[in-house]
């Protein structure tokens, strides 16, 4: 069995990405930035460590530093002084004696072992350990995260908060980065109209450009928004001539289509060039990738849904890419059904899901109800993809199933 979208011929996702992956390259300028201002941006160096981390051997517990062999004799040892953290005791431990010490504090010189404050108990002639202990124990040695002269960020790594945290460590204030992509999009249609409009009988509401902005700040991209532009075909061709000047990529909703109103490949092909348009994906048939003089075309389908997938699964690795960062496979699980799940062959489906956890413990996952590629609170709801093969056509109720987890762009 067939239906109008199923018909045969249409390129598989797949194929589709990779003829995407060998047209894009990525942006090659860099500069340099605050570490304050370098969240989310693309290492363009490798950082290599100036120094040790810790920078000195020192205590992994508030206690007492001392001699291992003092321990033998059995007697209370009395404190020669004190090492708290920026304060180190100066000078060396005297023999048959100990330093109060704190976490992180440098080790004293002559000492080789601490012994946590909970073991010990203090007398008149000093303090008694109530533990034996070797040398080395409760010790941070210098240079154990981190040795001087390590790479500790390889270059095209996007900088995670801990990033800057494991930078700020190692006393770097500026790092080198590559340059931040920018990205044009536009929705195109008659009728639509903006929210805090008023609708008039056969208008909706441009909810795609704003779905599709929110996206690309996730991303961390510069986003030049040209707002919605009317069926028109030389107001549509002045928005693709300032975007394809101004911006890397270019992205647009709707126009992809066959009506007679759909403007946006027409014009794609005279400025440019159409690489393919139609997938067998479901939702999403309708979606187009380009080049243009000077930038990429990303052509989303009108759909809400659709647009929404079509931005998270094929857009969203080919920006990765072109902002310089290392790809990454999609995070995919084998999760149980909740329920049974049909369609006809010929594409791969994006079924939005629910992750729950079963009575007997086990992960399972449920679609979010009507699956039509309008019914936008589909997307809201979920937390995943189930993916449905291209030549499976039904799914039991407590067969396994491949989960693909939202990542940071939609989570």
């Amino acid at each position: 069995m067939s239906d109008c979208c199923s018909a045969p011929g249409l390129m598989a996702v797949e194929e589709g990405l990779a003829r995407m992956r060998q047209v894009i390259r990525p942006v090659e300028a860099e500069e340099a930035v605050a570490l304050t201002k370098a969240l989310d941006r693309v290492l363009a160096v490798d950082i290599v460590s100036p120094l040790n981390v810790p920078s000195c051997d020192n205590s992994a517990m508030d206690g007492y530093a001392l001699r291992a062999v003092d321990l033998a004799a059995g007697s209370p040892l009395p404190v020669a002084g004190k090492s708290f953290a920026g304060h180190p005791f100066d000078g060396e431990c005297p023999q048959g004696h100990c330093i109060r010490i704190m976490t992180g504090a440098s080790i004293p010189a002559g000492t080789d072992t601490v012994i946590m404050q909970e073991q010990t108990e203090q007398t008149d002639t000093g303090i008694r350990f109530l533990t034996d202990s070797q040398p080395g124990n409760n010790i941070r040695k210098a240079g154990e995260d981190i040795r001087e002269g390590h790479t500790v960020l390889s270059v095209c790594r996007r900088l995670l908060p801990q990033d800057i945290g494991l930078l700020a460590s190692l006393g770097i204030a500026q790092v080198k980065v590559l340059r931040k992509l920018k990205v044009a999009i536009f929705s195109t249609g008659d009728e639509l109209r903006q929210p805090g409009e008023t609708l008039n009988p056969g208008d909706i509401y441009d909810s795609n450009r704003h779905t599709v902005r929110a996206m690309l700040q996730r991303l961390g991209v510069d986003v030049l928004d040209l707002g919605c532009i009317p069926d028109d075909c030389d107001q549509l061709r002045e928005a693709f001539l300032t975007a394809d000047r101004e911006a890397d990529a270019v992205i647009t909703s709707g126009g992809v289509s066959v009506g007679e109103a759909d403007y946006t490949k027409t014009i794609l092909d005279e400025l440019g060039k159409t690489e393919f348009w139609k997938l067998a994906i479901k939702p999403g048939k309708p979606f187009a990738f380009g080049t243009l003089p000077n930038s990429l075309f990303f052509g989303l389908p009108g759909n809400p849904v659709s647009a929404t997938v079509t931005f998270d699964l094929l857009v969203t690795p080919m920006l990765h890419k072109m902002m310089g960062t290392r790809s990454s496979a999609p995070r995919q699980l084998q999760i149980r059904s909740r329920e049974t799940l049909k369609k006809r062959e010929g594409r791969r489906e994006y079924l939005r899901g629910m992750l729950h956890t079963g009575s007997d413990g086990v992960m399972e996952v449920s679609t979010t109800g009507r699956q039509g590629s309008g019914i936008l609170t589909s997307m809201s709801q979920a937390d995943c993809y189930i993916v449905f093969p291209e030549d499976q056509t039904l799914i039991k109720q407590g067969d396994n199933v491949t989960v693909q987890l939202f990542d940071a762009t939609l989570a």
